[in-house]
């Protein structure tokens, strides 16, 4: 079951996520917000400045009419991490449904396709072990995880800290098995994923600089 972001929600339902609710919807001046939120227009540029400098709100042109022209504002694109997501609950259904309606071979096939498919647009990797576990970094970067490699006696382990997927692989250990077949085609070696499932499910990954993809 997915755990609320309990930092998201206080954040959401205070005057300044009133201001990012309003700007999810479209762009708006200061005179705009500050009318829908009943409140000066001091209040809100200060409201406005403090989620600028946050990276989540930008000024995005001028609207000129009658009088004094209007700055217009809206959500950056990294305001996007501040909401609820279904990715993760509806990979988790597709993988069940998948599951319960096709053979285990059939599963573990298609599941190796997927992961080849999602290797399409990153580069192969190249050099040694140490290059590649980077590589594999720098792929669940781009699916929104934070991990680190380490690399020991030919051995690469990559470790992730918090899991970009957790609402599909609490019960769906299948999907830790594309994310292997990705970083084995990324990495050119058989990727073994060894993820952690608990409480605070993380990524984790070994593949040996001698093993063959």
């Amino acid at each position: 079951m997915r755990v609320p972001n309990r930092w998201n929600e206080r954040l959401l339902g205070s005057t300044r996520g009133r201001v990012i609710t309003l700007l999810r919807r479209r762009e708006r001046t200061v005179n705009e917000l500050a009318d829908e939120l009943a409140l000066t227009d001091n209040a809100v540029r200060t409201h406005l400045a403090a989620l600028e400098r946050d990276g989540l709100v930008a000024l995005t042109g001028v609207r000129r009419g009658v009088g004094k022209p209007a700055h217009v504002y809206a959500l950056t694109p990294q305001a996007d991490i501040l909401f609820p997501r279904a990715y993760g609950v509806v990979l988790r259904t597709l993988v069940e449904a998948l599951r319960q309606s096709l053979p285990a071979e059939k599963v573990d096939a298609l599941v190796a396709e997927v992961g080849r498919r999602l290797a399409e647009p990153f580069p192969r990797a190249g050099g040694g072990v140490h290059a590649r576990a980077e590589a594999a970094v720098a792929v669940l970067a781009e699916l929104g995880g934070v991990a680190e490699a380490h690399v020991a006696r030919g051995v690469a382990t990559i470790r992730g800290f918090g899991c970009p997927l957790r609402e599909a692989v609490d019960d769906e250990p299948e999907v830790c098995r594309i994310a292997a077949a990705l970083l084995s085609e990324v990495v050119g070696y058989e990727v073994t994923e060894c993820c952690d499932r608990g409480d605070a499910p993380s990524c984790r990954f070994t593949f040996a600089e001698t093993a063959t993809a």
